[in-house]
């Protein structure tokens, strides 16, 4: 017996808490794995990769562009400072890059995964099919809007006298990471309509347009448009509470300690379809 079995056997033998931490161990490695594999192909062509960095960027800054440009209209928006509104959407594009950077197989699922009957191959291996999805393909040029969004909240902050302390710091990641959790979760629940219904284009693009929604005060939208962007495709909940939290603002109702029971609650309903749908998953026999 190869060590590689012995390894896999042992793994799959352990139960419990032991169970939990060495299946975890074993999705890291693979997670590691997966991502250097798929970046050394990436930058191989270096050409591509730096036409899909300047065209993500472009995109990034024309996003930015118009935030500077509505605010030579105006010196504020519903109460809110250019540097205040620059400090909210560089605090989006942290977990939207971090989202993007796994989300090309999320939108492209219905196509090529069960149209060209890709999930096929994905069943026959011995690890989560959600895993494999999620994580065999990265745009990697997309954690330049990481980058961006993290230098427009340093500028922001610089300008309103904002310190970072450890605590804020620390606000930051937990909500960075309840937002792209959020986000993950929604467009896979939207991922998952594809087992039952066939589109190579899916349903992602209209809710896709919806993120940019979340990059401004909620203060602007009217109320119905403010419950949606909370409640029905948390976008706004996500990004606009956290962000006031961090700017020392206060806003009345406080919904920021919702945000992590929001995204807790949207990953198992994703989750939960996503097993349903794989159990009622039907071959495209090619």
């Amino acid at each position: 017996m190869t060590t590689g079995m012995a390894s896999s056997i042992s793994v799959q033998e352990k139960t419990g808490l032991a169970g939990t931490i060495a299946a975890a161990k074993r999705h890291a490695l693979l997670l590691s794995d997966y991502f250097a594999q798929y970046a050394k192909v990436r930058i191989s062509y270096r050409g591509d990769f730096f036409i899909s960095l300047a065209t993500s960027m472009a995109a990034t800054i024309f996003s930015l562009g118009f935030v500077v440009v509505l605010f030579q209209k105006a010196t504020q928006l519903v109460g809110w400072r250019l540097e205040e509104v620059v400090f909210l959407w560089g605090f989006t594009q942290i977990p939207y890059g971090l989202f993007n950077v796994i989300s090309l197989n999320l939108y492209d699922f219905g196509n090529n995964y069960i149209i060209e009957g890709k999930f096929d191959w994905v069943l026959l291996r011995p690890v989560s099919s959600l895993f494999q999805v999620l994580f065999e393909t990265f745009r990697i040029e997309s954690l330049q809007e990481v980058a961006t969004g993290t230098f427009c909240m340093w500028w922001a902050s610089h300008r309103l006298g904002i310190q970072w302390t450890a605590a804020k710091i620390s606000t930051l990641l937990f909500f960075g990471i309840c937002a792209a959790i959020i986000y993950v979760s929604i467009f896979l629940i939207l991922s998952t309509v594809s087992f039952f219904w066939e589109d190579r284009i899916g349903v992602h693009p209209p809710v896709w347009n919806v993120i940019a929604f979340g990059r401004y005060p909620l203060s602007i939208y009217s109320g119905i448009v403010q419950f949606f962007l909370c409640w029905i495709i948390p976008f706004g909940l996500a990004s606009f509470y956290p962000s006031v939290r961090l700017l020392g603002r206060t806003v009345t109702p406080e919904y920021l300690p919702l945000v992590p029971v929001v995204a807790i609650a949207f990953l198992t309903i994703a989750i939960s379809l996503w097993n349903f749908g794989t159990r009622h998953y039907s071959s495209t026999g090619s």
